[in-house]
């Protein structure tokens, strides 16, 4: 097994890197909502000598020798994933929740098919439709909106817009949209007009293993994930699909996007998979929404405003333009960071400054919970993040937030 003893050995640089990133995430508060803290278990298995075996292919079907054992890893993986969700196929091989995405858009459309999602600045994601992706540039997208008045998308409103746009696929899913999708609704309007239905749970890949969270399985003709975030496994991509799609899509991860699989990383997903089978996985994941409302409330009880007025979901989304229109998401984003407190600006409905500066900020609790944060530190958090977004400037704060946050970070190890 390489250990890090040979590392330090063969590339001082690297090693100094690993070992600072690895203090920096020990000695600051992570609440950025597309990344948590893995087990052990899972940083074994990605860090392990499957990387050295190519194994183009699936599962007794290898274009290479010597495929046996890392066949039984994805085979697991397989399963587990399946279990998870009471689907009937799945594909772990996607390198990351954009590539299944495109495994599905490769399967089921052609160049210049149309794709109605949801829209950047409400809420969606890049893969599905913006005009700097793939996405953008092989299909015609139109994009829904949530409500400018609740920040929460209107279905019927969304009825109309297909029934006008005729796509080929709808897309439910979101990176910043803080309420859960109603995917049975979707998948009427998509029936309704005759298009596939993609339901992207990236975000909320977790909160659906464990209950949570309405699982579209069932009603969606795709579910695709990521296999980080909220379920803590191997980071890549997920496919969930009948068994009517299944070869249409295993030829559009491969050979159609992707070469040979990573399988460690597959081998990380079939361990966090694993974990999450665990009722300890659901406690998590339930102190992971429990969390995120304690500091959606937390914020409106210090003035800020909420996209949506509050969460379903694991993250908080903070419109800053009410309360500190002065301060922008970057200005935030860089305070907090300046005293251990990792956030990530982003935009917000209506929004009018650029995607690298933004009107507001995103607020997850995934990592934290991972580290065995419940209520009582998720206010003591809130009240910091807000004392710092109102003080930006003033060092006093800076030095007792900073001071607060090496006592959490002390308390709270990552790994022991």
């Amino acid at each position: 097994m390489v250990g890090s003893n040979h590392l330090e050995q063969t590339d001082p640089a690297v090693y100094s890197a690993i070992q600072n990133e690895r203090q920096r995430q020990e000695d600051s508060l992570g609440l950025i909502a597309s990344e948590n803290h893995v087990s052990e278990a899972v940083l074994e298995a990605q860090g392990s000598v499957l990387t050295n075996k190519y194994a183009e292919g699936y599962p007794d079907a290898r274009y290479y020798g010597g495929c046996e054992h890392v066949d039984t890893v994805e085979q697991l993986a397989i399963d587990r994933a399946k279990e998870l969700f009471g689907a009937d196929y799945a594909n772990v091989q996607p390198h990351s929740g954009t590539q299944a995405n495109m495994g599905v858009y490769f399967a089921m459309l052609d160049p210049g098919d149309r794709i109605l999602s949801l829209d950047l600045t409400h809420g969606g994601h890049l893969s599905h439709g913006h005009h700097v992706n793939f996405s953008g540039q092989l299909y015609e997208v139109e994009q829904y909106g949530v409500d400018p008045d609740s920040g929460y998308i209107d279905y019927d409103t969304l009825a109309d817009h297909a029934t006008e746009f005729d796509p080929d696929l709808i897309v439910s899913g979101s990176s910043a949209y803080p309420r859960e999708f109603a995917y049975e609704r979707i998948d009427e309007i998509a029936a309704a007009v005759g298009a596939y239905h993609l339901a992207d749970i990236a975000h909320v890949t977790g909160l659906i293993a464990a209950g949570l969270h309405t699982n579209p399985v069932g009603n969606a003709d795709f579910v695709t994930a990521s296999t980080h975030k909220t379920i803590r496994a191997g980071r890549g991509g997920l496919i969930l699909t009948t068994d009517e799609y299944a070869e249409q899509i295993d030829k559009a991860i491969f050979p159609g996007s992707q070469g040979g699989p990573l399988m460690h990383n597959v081998a990380g997903k079939a361990v966090g998979f694993k974990e999450a089978l665990t009722d300890e996985f659901e406690e998590y994941a339930q102190q992971v929404v429990t969390n995120a409302k304690t500091l959606a409330d937390t914020f409106s009880e210090r003035g800020l405003s909420l996209v949506s007025g509050g969460t379903d979901k694991h993250y908080v989304l903070v419109d800053l333009r009410d309360s500190h229109p002065d301060v922008t998401g970057s200005d935030a984003e860089e305070a907090l960071q300046s005293v251990g407190i990792t956030v990530n600006k982003n935009t917000v409905p209506g929004e009018t400054r650029s995607p690298f500066t933004t009107s507001g900020i995103r607020v997850g609790t995934p990592a934290l919970t991972t580290r065995g944060f419940t209520q009582s530190e998720m206010e003591t958090i809130g009240h910091a993040i807000v004392d710092i977004i109102e003080h930006p400037e003033d060092d006093d704060v800076a030095t007792d937030v900073a001071t607060t946050v090496d006592q959490l970070c002390e308390a709270y190890p990552i790994y022991e």
